[in-house]
């Protein structure tokens, strides 16, 4: 594999990881149709642990199958399929190497009554990812839970765990719980906030929702005032994410959010590309609709994220 110099300069980003680290977020960077740009698009399916199944892919019902989701992320060309234990299972023995996989450790349910302590119960293991040739791991946080401080001390020891291995960590890092208000969970100052713990807890790639113009602290609110850092618009609220996290020298992805029709998701792309993300990474938005669809939607959104649209 020939490394591009835009993922060489990414990469220089990373430089007291191990070889083997690094090579997997090459391998990461490389695939697909934007291999080589610096820019991402990953699937993530676990929204039928998350959500359940029927409010997940009775909608589409292909999606009820584990070889779907992974054969969509082959066909669409993308850098990398994120999924649960037991999906990967399923799918890997016969699609084994034809798309980056990401094991997600751990997960919550919508049956769960965790509110303020919002926590998630771990599925899979470092061993897991090993087993099923995965390229990294996955995990997620609620910084703000009553139960934050335990979980990441938990991915803390994950991710040391992962890169004695050679595997590198995606975090999802969701504002949520405690004393967070619904608007906070996206606001601007918290998913700044956020993406920088991630950061801090030595996460690879760093996975948050887009930021809207709110601002949660006050505290926070007279340093935003003071500093006049701009956040009218989305791309300006992308660059602040950015910053937060070294200044731009990690890996962030933005999420797709909940189910929106395909001028947002386009627009989402848009702002993330000008606001100098790396990338989507997009779940419902995609699996939801008609495969045909989705496949269409997954071209435009590569084709902006390559300057083209």
């Amino acid at each position: 594999m020939r490394i591009s110099p835009r993922v060489q300069k990414i990469l220089s980003n990373y430089d007291s990881e191990n070889p083997a680290v690094k090579a997997k977020l090459a391998q990461l960077l490389m695939n697909g149709r934007l291999g080589g740009t610096g820019k991402m698009i990953i699937l993530p399916v676990d929204q039928g642990i998350e959500h359940g199944p029927a409010r997940s892919f009775a909608v589409n019902p292909g999606g009820y199958d584990p070889f779907y989701h992974h054969q969509l992320a082959i066909d669409a060309g993308l850098n990398a399929y994120a999924a649960p234990l037991g999906q990967l299972e399923v799918s890997t023995g016969k699609l084994y190497g034809q798309v980056p996989t990401i094991l997600k450790l751990n997960h919550s349910n919508s049956l769960s009554r965790l509110k303020e302590d919002a926590d998630q119960a771990i599925f899979g293991s470092v061993e897991d990812a090993l087993r099923l040739g995965c390229t990294a791991i996955g995990f997620t946080i609620y910084p703000g839970s009553d139960q934050g401080l335990e979980q990441m001390e938990e991915i803390a020891e994950l991710i040391r765990e992962a890169k004695a291995v050679g595997l590198p960590t995606v975090l999802w890092s969701y504002p949520r719980g405690g004393n967070i208000s619904k608007d906070g969970e996206t606001a601007i100052d918290v998913v700044a906030y956020a993406a920088h713990l991630a950061s801090q807890l030595g996460a690879h790639v760093i996975k948050v929702k887009l930021p809207t113009d709110f601002i949660e602290q006050k505290e926070a609110k007279k340093e935003f005032d003071g500093a006049r850092i701009a956040i009218g618009t989305q791309a300006e609220r992308v660059a602040e994410v950015m910053r937060s996290c070294f200044a731009g020298r990690r890996i962030v992805v933005f999420s797709g959010g909940a189910a929106k029709d395909t001028a947002s998701v386009l627009d989402d792309a848009r702002a993330i590309r000008d606001g100098g993300g790396n990338g989507s990474i997009i779940g419902r938005n995609c699996f939801r609709r008609p495969r045909d669809e989705a496949l269409e939607l997954l071209d435009t959104l590569v084709r902006i994220f390559q300057g083209k649209e």
